[in-house]
C-alpha cells in the first residue's frame, strides 16, 4: 500500500474512532430518549469495509481490545434499526425492540470469529432476531402464546403465510402445516391464539364493555353472608376449645406452651430447663406431649360436632 494511501487510511480510522468516542456522551445515542435523534446519530457512523471490519474483529478476538469491539457495535447499529422496523406490525415500541436488538448485536460481536470468512452482519442477524423474538413473545400478550419451537415458528410466520383474512379452511391449514413443517393441530391452535385479545379482569372505563368484564361472571369466595357467619362462629368455637384444652393441661406443661408459643417474646428451651431444673431435651419432650394433647382434644370436639350435624 502506498505511503500516502496508508496515511489517509489511518487518518480516516482515527477520525472514526474520535467521532465514536465523542458521541457516546450524547443523549441521542439512547433510542428510548428520542428515536429520531438516535437514528440520525447512528446514521453518521461509517459503514466498515471488509478490511476494516476484519482488522477490528481481529483486534478484539485476539487482543481483547474493547475499543475495537465498541467500533464494531457502533458501526452496525443502523442494521439493528432496519431489522426492528420489520417487526412494527406487532404493536410494540420500536425503541424497546431496538434496545433488545442491540443486546443481540453485542452478543454476536463477542462471539464473532474473523477467521470464519463471513461478514459480521451475516453472523449477527441471527443473534439480533433471537433477542427481538424473545422480547416480542414476552410482551405481545399477558400470557406467553408460543413456547415450543413449532409454536414460535407459527407465531412469526402464520400471518404472512395466510392468503386471506378469514379463518383457514382445512385445505389451507394443511398447506401451511406442510410449508412450515408443523402439525395441523398446532396451526389451528396458533390461529386461535393470534385472533384473541387480552381482556382486563375488571373491564375498562367504557360503559359499553362494562358488562363483559370477567369480574362480573366470577363469584367471590366470601360473597355468601351465611358462609361469613359460619366462618366467624367456627373461629370463636375453635378458640374456645383451644383455651379449654390449655386449661386442662398440668401447670408445668401449660407454662411451657405459654412461654414457647403464646408469648410475644419466645423463651428458649435452655431458659425453661434452668427454670425447672431439668435438661433442655426434657423440656422439648414436655412441649411435644402438650401439643399432642391439644391437637387430640380439638380433634375429638370436631368429630363430635360432625356427628351432631349428621344426626340433625
Amino acid at each position: 500500500m502506498p505511503f500516502a494511501t496508508l496515511i489517509g487510511h489511518n487518518k480516516a480510522m482515527s477520525e472514526r474512532e474520535t467521532m465514536s468516542t465523542n458521541v457516546l456522551s450524547l443523549q441521542s445515542l439512547s433510542p428510548g430518549a428520542d428515536l429520531d435523534s438516535y437514528v440520525q446519530t447512528i446514521s453518521a457512523f461509517p459503514i466498515l469495509s471488509p478490511e476494516e471490519e476484519k482488522a477490528l474483529a481481529e483486534r478484539f478476538y485476539y487482543d481483547n481490545d474493547l475499543e475495537a469491539a465498541r467500533q464494531l457495535v457502533l458501526c452496525h447499529l443502523r442494521f439493528v434499526v432496519h431489522l426492528a422496523r420489520t417487526y412494527q406490525g406487532y404493536g410494540l415500541p420500536q425503541a424497546d425492540l431496538i434496545q433488545e436488538g442491540n443486546v443481540g448485536l453485542m452478543k454476536a460481536v463477542k462471539r464473532f470469529n474473523p477467521e470464519v470468512g463471513v461478514r459480521l452482519v451475516s453472523f449477527a442477524v441471527h443473534w439480533i432476531k433471537a433477542e427481538m423474538h424473545e422480547y416480542i413473545l414476552r410482551n405481545w400478550r399477558i400470557v406467553k402464546v408460543a413456547t415450543t419451537k413449532a409454536q414460535r415458528k407459527l407465531f412469526f410466520n402464520l400471518r404472512s403465510a395466510k392468503k386471506r383474512l378469514a379463518w383457514l379452511n382445512p385445505a389451507e391449514t394443511k398447506a401451511v402445516a406442510d410449508e412450515l413443517g408443523v402439525p395441523e393441530a398446532e396451526v389451528s391452535r396458533m390461529e386461535s391464539r393470534l385472533a384473541g385479545v387480552d381482556v382486563a379482569f375488571d373491564g375498562v372505563d367504557s360503559d359499553d364493555d362494562a358488562s363483559s368484564a370477567p369480574a362480573h361472571y366470577l363469584p367471590a369466595s366470601d360473597a355468601d353472608p351465611a358462609d361469613l357467619v359460619a366462618s366467624e362462629d367456627w373461629l370463636d368455637i375453635s378458640r374456645a376449645r383451644l383455651g379449654e384444652a390449655i386449661a386442662n393441661l398440668d401447670e408445668r406443661s401449660r407454662d411451657i406452651i405459654q412461654a414457647r408459643w403464646l408469648n410475644e417474646d419466645k423463651t428458649t428451651l435452655m431458659d425453661l430447663a434452668e427454670r425447672y431444673g431439668v435438661s433442655a431435651e426434657r423440656i422439648r419432650q414436655l412441649e411435644k406431649n402438650a401439643l399432642k394433647k391439644l391437637k387430640a382434644a380439638v380433634a375429638i370436639d370436631e368429630a363430635a360436632d360432625e356427628r351432631e350435624l349428621a344426626a340433625a
